[in-house]
């Protein structure tokens, strides 16, 4: 499918306003479509899409707007379709050129193109932003030269810079896992499949595995674990005895057919023979990538999901790389990984990296890193680099109340991936279109005004050469 191209007729479009002479200039968003530079995403991904079959393609720029707008303002991919229609300033930061009463895409059309760019388009997505903070002067070419070596609590990584790495955890979008839930989950993902393949089972145990779950909390709840335990096994005996009638009828289904099956099969097996110690546990059906992570918080003992990596400009809190760690590593054994990354996003090295005492016996060599709590050689600037470290805390804060960190919606291993670097994405952009953006233009026509000694009268709205600050004093 080659991309569709945008096509308009002159005589249609005579008495049609163009969407640049019906919007403000000044606005924020108006102003980052012409920082963006669209034709790098074109070069990137256009040779992902095939010229002999399918239909074509939609226009890369309005599917890498929607992908931005969507991390900007927290929305799922048919929120962000539907106001798409709403807004002009969207459409025209997507490269419309009038404004349009349609949805432009479906919204799945989202998810498809974020498995075709996958995690190195991810990357590109972040890396642009980047750009257009050196554009706009928020982060600037200094930040990325100027490396200072501090440890902090976080691991403090320098893009070129100085910067601060924090590892967080990325919550999948899942039920909290219990035994009872996952065995009568196992069991109706496993009767709906069969039926859906045509496989008549002995029994499918809807109404008695509703009800054993149903009996299973009520007895918890009141507190008589015994009665509680014998629902529980009931329910696993529900899922044992599907598991087995499956696997006896699992010849008559083609072999094209049956793969679904054969891997829900496989969960529904790895589910009833973990323990309560095993390592590498199923916390879920439909995602089972997912981990338990215990990060020692009182109000909440354990998160599931995958823990994610954040690199951030000491000074500006700029992210310079995310990107998600499966398999729960050690962090000391991801420093490399996460200072690889921000070299690929800004084009060099760090030179100085903050992290904290997480990250003790990390095998980084390139960069140096200070680990926090480190007495020797520390000198006063360097300490008062270290107290910067603690900024990257409200960062992730933000990332996750404002943006898409506190919970994935992505499916897979490539999901985490992908929204880690996504959500990266979408807070630099709110920084850019927050600190100073929209005040960008007026605070360079005043730096303009003072250089030539001007003094403006914002009452008579003139330019008074005689009546300077200079002159002032002079008379």
């Amino acid at each position: 499918m080659t991309l569709k191209k945008s096509e308009h007729s002159p005589a249609l479009d005579l008495f049609r306003n163009e969407l640049s002479n019906l919007l403000d200039a000044r606005h924020a968003l108006f102003k980052l479509s012409a920082l963006i530079d669209w034709q790098t995403f074109d070069d990137e991904f256009g040779s992902l899409y095939c010229e002999h079959n399918g239909s074509p393609g939609k226009p890369i720029r309005l599917m890498v707007g929607l992908e931005y707008l969507k991390q900007i303002y927290d929305l799922s991919d048919d929120k962000v379709v539907a106001r798409w229609v709403e807004n002009p300033y969207w459409q025209y930061l997507c490269g419309e050129r009038y404004f349009q009463h349609e949805m432009p895409i479906e919204p799945s059309s989202l998810s498809r193109f974020r498995q075709r760019i996958g995690r190195s388009g991810g990357e590109k997505l972040l890396a642009q932003t980047i750009a257009v903070g050196l554009k706009s002067r928020t982060v600037k070419t200094r930040d990325f030269k100027r490396v200072t070596v501090d440890t902090t609590v976080h691991d403090c990584m320098e893009a070129g810079g100085r910067a601060t790495q924090e590892a967080k955890a990325e919550e999948k979008a899942i039920a909290f896992p219990t035994d009872a839930r996952l065995y009568h989950k196992a069991r109706v993902t496993l009767v709906r499949e069969a039926k859906r393949l045509g496989i008549m089972l002995r029994q499918s145990y809807v109404r008695v595995g509703k009800h054993a779950l149903f009996m299973h909390n009520r007895y918890l709840a009141a507190r008589q674990n015994r009665r509680g335990r014998r629902q529980l096994r009931k329910l696993k005996v529900y899922l044992g005895r599907v598991c087995r009638d499956i696997e006896r009828k699992l010849a008559s289904v083609g072999l094209a057919q049956r793969e679904a099956l054969e891997i829900l099969l496989t969960r529904a097996r790895r589910l009833l023979k973990q323990g309560r110690k095993d390592r590498n546990k199923i916390y879920s059906i439909h995602a089972p990538e997912v981990e338990c992570l215990a990060k020692g918080k009182t109000h909440k003992r354990y998160e599931f999901g995958v823990k994610v990596s954040v690199a951030t400009s000491t000074k500006n809190n700029f992210v310079f790389g995310t990107h998600s760690l499966p398999g729960n590593p050690y962090d000391g054994h991801t420093l490399r990984g996460a200072l690889d990354q921000v070299e690929r996003m800004t084009g060099r090295r760090p030179a100085h990296c903050f992290v904290d005492r997480g990250y003790r016996g990390h095998d980084e060599t390139d960069t140096t890193v200070i680990i926090a709590g480190q007495k020797r050689g520390m000198t006063p600037s360097l300490k008062r680099q270290l107290k910067r470290r603690n900024a990257i805390e409200p960062v992730i804060g933000h990332m996750k109340s404002d943006g898409r960190l506190d919970r994935n919606y992505l499916k897979g291993t490539l999901g985490d991936a992908m929204n880690a670097l996504l959500v990266g994405a979408g807070h630099n952009i709110r920084l850019l279109l927050g600190s100073g953006f929209l005040r960008r233009s007026t605070a360079c026509l005043h730096a303009v005004v003072r250089r030539l000694g001007l003094f403006f009268i914002p009452y008579s709205g003139a330019f008074h050469p005689d009546d300077t600050p200079r002159a002032r004093r002079a008379a």
